[in-house]
């Protein structure tokens, strides 16, 4: 663990907010409302939907608002958010439901201003509804504001980090650029573990941290999440995709990521949760294996099922 002083940022980085939505445009308009709270206000914010009513509304809720439209996909998005953002030094990737705190980005430029070796930062997820029903707007903002009141500390902290979490993560554009690299679109539809995979890569040229004052909630919204077996069958053939690589993410690693996943599948399978589909999961885990044993497991094989 270490800190870094806080002193007067010499260096004014070009920050772009980059958010890829899909069917969720009353929760992406809550979000971009948020965003206009802001302390240190992101010099283009970019919105990439899939079709012209998933970005419904999101020029009202922030103006200036850039509207792209791409083919659906996590990765194909977020590659088009970084393309649009010719300007920026840093794009700073938020998912529809990410309410980030009024300091997050300034955060993220303080630190990535002091110390150039940071490709890739994530934030503090103060609360996290994707392991629940998911939290509506009002408890993300009451999250947001105790953690503001007089009793809550921000934690100077920057740590290492394995990767950075996709709902809040902010990336050096000249890294990317520079070696190509790009989010895999390989990894279709949700794109499970894209973001560790995008971190992996670039941390070959820097570092990756966590930056404790960035923080905010992530409501984890069910809506959009597309089918349990296809989750499910990512869960298993991602990880291994990527770990076949070999570009920093080990193979033990995936393993241990994917028998934790089919546990909890297996176990919550009889009594699921009302918000999971544990046994369309379950069944993409085992369909996934299967494809293992015969050779034909490919993370686009989702697309078929």
């Amino acid at each position: 663990m270490r800190t870094l002083n806080q002193g007067k940022d010499s260096v004014r980085l070009n920050i772009a907010v980059g958010i890829p939505t899909i069917g969720r445009a009353s929760i992406l308009r809550e979000t971009l409302i948020e965003l206009a709270r802001q302390n240190r206000r992101a010099d283009s914010v970019i919105v990439c939907g899939a079709k012209p009513a998933d970005v419904d509304g999101a020029a009202e809720a922030y103006p200036g608002t850039m509207l792209l439209l791409s083919e659906p996909g996590l990765p194909r998005q977020r590659n088009a958010v970084t393309e649009a953002a010719v300007e920026a030094d840093i794009v700073i990737f938020f998912d529809d439901d990410f309410l980030p705190d009024p300091d997050y980005l300034a955060a993220v430029e303080h630190y990535m201003t002091r110390d150039p070796q940071i490709v890739v930062a994530t934030g503090l997820v103060l609360a996290d509804g994707i392991g629940g029903p998911g939290l509506a707007p009002d408890e993300g903002r009451s999250v947001l504001a105790c953690y503001a009141a007089p009793a809550g500390r921000r934690s100077p902290d920057v740590r290492p980090a394995f990767s950075g979490y996709g709902c809040n993560m902010a990336v050096r554009l000249a890294p990317m650029r520079s070696h190509g690299i790009r989010f895999d679109e390989r990894l279709p539809l949700y794109g499970w573990q894209e973001d560790v995979d995008l971190s992996r890569r670039l941390a070959e040229f820097g570092q990756v941290v966590q930056i404790d004052a960035a923080c905010g909630v992530h409501l984890g919204v069910k809506s959009g999440r597309g089918s349990g077996v296809r989750l499910g069958y990512s869960q298993v053939a991602n990880p291994l995709y990527i770990s076949g690589k070999r570009r920093g993410y080990p193979l033990r690693r995936a393993i241990t990521h994917i028998a934790c996943n089919m546990a909890m599948n297996t176990v919550r399978a009889m009594w699921p949760e009302p918000y999971v589909d544990r046994r369309g999961r379950l069944h993409g885990n085992l369909l996934a294996l299967f494809d293992l044993t015969v050779g034909r497991m490919t993370p686009e094989r989702i697309l078929d099922l």
